[in-house]
């Protein structure tokens, strides 16, 4: 521990410990709390490390008419340093324990009905009970009944505090008792790794007495749960839900003996409940029987009670209710044939009945009877035919067997269903007239068609559905021209007919009519009134020029764009007049499908058309005049997909390889690098890194950095090309960088205020540095190596990053005579190299040039990137902060003429 933390804390034990003493913010308390936390994970024991804590417990617990949140604090603090048996024993000494886990004291002075006291003990108990002096402790103060009675409490944070106590306790005294002299339960499992958290630690002091006093309470909370468990009247129901969670959590965690003897303590309440019927408890008791369920299937053959709950919750009247347990049983994915398949079974029934398709061959008369009568209420309608549709994908994954019908016929009952919403009467289920009413409460029904189509879309990578292309592809086209879908509806249909295209890449399924009523419908939205649509269409423009598809089996492949709607000549124009939308969010998702829609011809090496160099100078006008920031991050992650397209190295080696896109580069580097928003000087130190991997991949001493996330659709290489350099090489790759406005985009990174944006350029002219100049080399080969290298130089222009790297040169510079070094050459060349000097260098005109190695390895880079890596909080949140701010809240109260402003560190 910090010895500075330990000399203040004391005096803020007496701050808090004094009464209506103020505190710098709401949070202090538990900032103090998470730094005993860490202390204690550490090792570290609080007692004897600060002494003064025992005193501060003592006096606080005596003190009521302090402010609860400060006892609630000490209670819980109590159980940090108590924590160790050590500890333990000196507070129980002391008659703290016992005064401060008193529930009667803290009833007396009428603070047990405040909630962050109630929580405090409950806490603060639970955090000490981590060896086996605690737990007995537990036991012989008879702490069970009032915590089994919080476990019920109107607050439902302190509810849930003695749940996870009584579960704690549970557990810990499983471990104890089961302990042998072997340390093996019956199934022979190793109970030091059970779920509790004080199995770890030594039982030789457990004593016989102590075990049953152990069995003892397992016995008491076994049978408050049978007790508790079925409600006597509605008021109830939130403590039986209370007790079911409970449960669940038990039953993941025990192990026999335990686990069989609470199965049968609470099975007859189970049992109770279940043919009661309440809605409101059905999944938190599917929870139960599926813990129970899962924990048993791992061990051996299913214990014959719980299947025969879990039976019971798969034929439940209620069809709302059967819904629900039917689905959390598919969530759960357990490999339990018979209830896969009558799970499967109950939720594609209301999609059965709706459709009228017969997905199901058998089902119950009255089962079917009880759904169509729920189906027929609207709400209810919706709310059932949507949890179906959510479960249907994950449904044809399954094993054949357990599947009432093919894959195929739930993707054709899903399209009906759409055809139904909109409003479609050739659907199957209108000749039904007893389906008739149901089919009605759909009609219209953005939320079920959302549903659908989030389902359409996962049902694409089901096994044998290809053959419904054409079908899919008709009413997806079909929702897109629908002047009633909404946005979202839109959105969602844009993203299926990707998907299934996707998926099945074989369009000859596919007709020109298709095709004339898809372009139809992009060129309708992509005039939408509103700026979601427009958006949607964009993004799907670029995302199908991504997908990979074969319109005939004599075709090569060719990507989706040009398969469905002739390419570049279509989208290229709507995607540039979406460059001038008055949104910018369109306009950067036009920047990004240009992006991909060209990629491929990038990739190709084709020539440059008239077309793409205008996009080139509308994108370079974003970037130096959008006003939004969406718009000029899409401008550079555009240059990145197009850089990264490239051959290997064409662009290094020769810049003349490519006439529009280095020197597009340049000025991209030029003006992301002095843009306002962080994430485009990101973006472009992306790209300045992805210049100095093409020039000195393969280069002794080059290390790429960490994998950066490019352009969402850039095309990366897949072959990297090495190759070696000799001095004269470096020296023309590294004038390149400089022409090219590599490092000083570099240069202005590093003494940017936005953090990420230092901390990238640090580490890439790290990167540069180790290349050119390396540090590695003793000083004679430095000196040889860096003779050529040397003569690179770059400018520092007038401006204000250049200024502020000048200043930096100059203070390296005085240092270094200062200590009788000598500081490697003149960095700067300039006659004047004071701060006036430079000022009048820019004034006049003049623009100093340094020495690119020079500069590198006088930066102090390895420093400044160590303080860069640091938290951003490092100084200010950290423990002795805190302690000083209390402190200073402290004084600032005790002196009101100051009138200081106590400013508390964020946290």
């Amino acid at each position: 521990m910090d010895r500075e933390c330990v000399s203040l804390l004391p005096r803020v034990c007496e701050v808090l410990a004094a009464s209506g003493s103020s505190l710098p913010d709401d949070t202090s308390l538990e900032k103090l709390l998470d730094w005993f936390t860490g202390l204690t994970k550490a090792g570290t024991s609080l007692l004897e490390s600060c002494p003064c804590l025992l005193e501060f417990i003592s006096t606080v617990v005596h003190n009521t008419a302090l402010d609860p949140s400060i006892l609630s604090f000490t209670l819980r603090l109590t159980g940090f340093v108590a924590v160790t048996e050590v500890a333990f024993k000196v507070l129980q000494e002391s008659s703290v324990l016992d005064l401060v886990f008193n529930l009667q004291h803290w009833q007396e002075a009428g603070l047990w009905e405040d909630p962050c006291i109630r929580i405090g003990w409950i806490q603060g108990l639970r955090t000490m009970m981590q060896h086996p002096k605690a737990l007995s402790f537990f036991v012989q103060a008879d702490f069970l009944q009032p915590l089994l009675q919080l476990q019920t409490d109107k607050s439902l944070f302190v509810a849930s505090a003695a749940n996870q106590m009584l579960a704690h306790v549970l557990l810990s005294c499983q471990s104890v008792s089961s302990v042998g002299s072997n340390d093996v339960d019956e199934e022979g499992e190793d109970v030091g790794r059970s779920g509790g958290s004080i199995a770890d630690l030594e039982y030789s002091a457990v004593t016989v007495e102590t075990n049953q006093d152990y069995a003892a309470v397992v016995t008491a909370i076994s049978e408050c749960l049978k007790k508790s468990l079925v409600p006597r009247e509605n008021t109830q129901l939130h403590q039986s839900l209370q007790i079911l969670k409970l449960l669940a959590l038990l039953l993941a965690q025990t192990r026999p003996p335990l686990w069989e003897k609470l199965l049968q303590m609470v099975a007859d309440s189970v049992d109770e409940l279940l043919v009661a019927g309440y809605s409101q408890l059905i999944l938190p008791l599917m929870d139960v029987i599926l813990a129970a369920y899962s924990c048993d299937v791992n061990r051996r053959a299913p214990d014959q009670r719980v299947s025969r709950l879990l039976s019971f919750m798969l034929n439940i009247r209620k069809p709302a209710d059967l819904i629900q347990a039917a689905a959390a049983f598919l969530r759960r994915g357990l490999h339990d044939l018979v209830h896969t398949a009558q799970s499967a079974r109950v939720l594609l029934l209301p999609l059965d009945i709706i459709t009228g398709l017969n997905l199901l061959t058998t089902t119950a008369d009255e089962q079917r009877f009880l759904m169509m009568e729920q189906l027929k209420n609207k709400t209810s309608c919706i709310s059932l035919i949507c949890v179906c549709l959510t479960n249907t994908p994950q449904m044809t994954l399954m094993a054949a067997d357990c599947l009432p019908c093919p894959p195929v016929l739930i993707v054709t009952a899903v399209l009906s269903l759409l055809k139904l919403c909109s409003g479609d009467s050739s659907s199957p289920s209108s000749s039904s007239s007893g389906c008739r009413e149901v089919s009605r409460n759909v009609i219209g029904s953005s939320k079920v068609q959302k549903c659908a189509l989030d389902a359409l879309t996962a049902l694409s990578g089901s096994p044998g559905v290809e053959v419904k292309l054409a079908e899919v592809f008709t009413l997806l086209v079909q929702c897109l021209d629908n002047p009633d879908s909404d946005p979202t509806v839109l959105q969602k249909s844009f993203q299926a007919l990707v998907q299934w295209m996707s998926v099945c890449s074989d369009l000859s399924s596919i007709t020109d009519q298709h095709r004339q009523d898809l372009l139809q419908v992009v060129r309708k939205r992509s005039c939408d009134i509103r700026w979601e649509v427009r958006d949607s269409t964009v993004e799907f423009l670029g995302r199908l020029a991504g997908v990979r598809v074969i319109q005939t089996t004599a075709e090569e492949a060719s990507d989706a764009s040009v398969a469905v709607l002739g390419g570049c000549c279509f989208t290229t124009p709507l995607l540039r007049a979406a460059l001038q939308d008055t949104e910018s969010y369109v306009r950067a998702s036009a920047i990004s499908a240009l992006a991909q829609t060209l990629a491929a011809s990038w990739q190709q090496g084709a020539a440059l058309t008239q077309e793409q160099t205008e996009i080139v100078n509308q994108l370079l006008e974003v970037l130096s005049w959008d006003t939004e920031g969406f718009a000029r991050r899409a401008v550079v992650r555009y240059f990145i997909a197009w850089l990264s397209s490239m051959s290997s190295h064409s662009c290094v080696q020769s810049p003349a390889s490519s006439s529009l896109l280095m020197p597009s580069v340049r000025s991209v580097l030029s003006r992301g690098s002095a843009d306002l928003d962080w994430e485009v000087k990101v973006h472009t130190l992306e790209l300045a890194e992805l210049l100095l991997d093409e020039a000195f991949s393969g280069q002794r001493g080059y290390t790429k950095g960490n994998p950066t996330q490019t352009h969402p659709y850039a095309v990366i290489p897949n072959t990297l090309h090495t190759r070696t350099h000799n001095e004269e090489d470096v020296v023309g790759v590294l004038n390149s960088l400089v022409q090219w406005g590599v490092v000083s985009a570099l240069l202005s990174g590093l003494v940017d205020c936005d953090r990420p944006v230092a901390l990238r350029a640090c580490r890439l002219l790290i990167t540069l540095r180790e290349v050119v100049c390396p540090l590695s080399l003793g000083a004679l080969d430095a000196t040889a190596a860096m003779a050529t290298v040397a003569r690179v130089t770059c400018e520092l222009p007038g401006c204000g990053w250049a200024r502020e790297i000048r200043k930096m040169l100059v203070m390296k510079a005085k240092d270094a005579n200062a200590e009788g070094g000598v500081s490697g050459g003149e960095v700067v060349n300039c006659d004047d190299c004071g701060e006036a000097g430079q000022e009048a260098a820019s004034v006049g005109g003049q623009t100093p040039c340094v020495s690119v190695c020079e500069v590198l390895r006088s930066l102090d880079l390895d420093e400044r990137l160590d303080v860069l890596t640091r938290s951003s909080d490092h100084v200010h949140n950290s423990p002795l902060s805190l302690l000083q701010d209390i402190l200073t809240a402290s004084s600032a109260r005790s002196q009101p003429d100051t009138q200081q402003e106590v400013i508390a560190d964020c946290y």
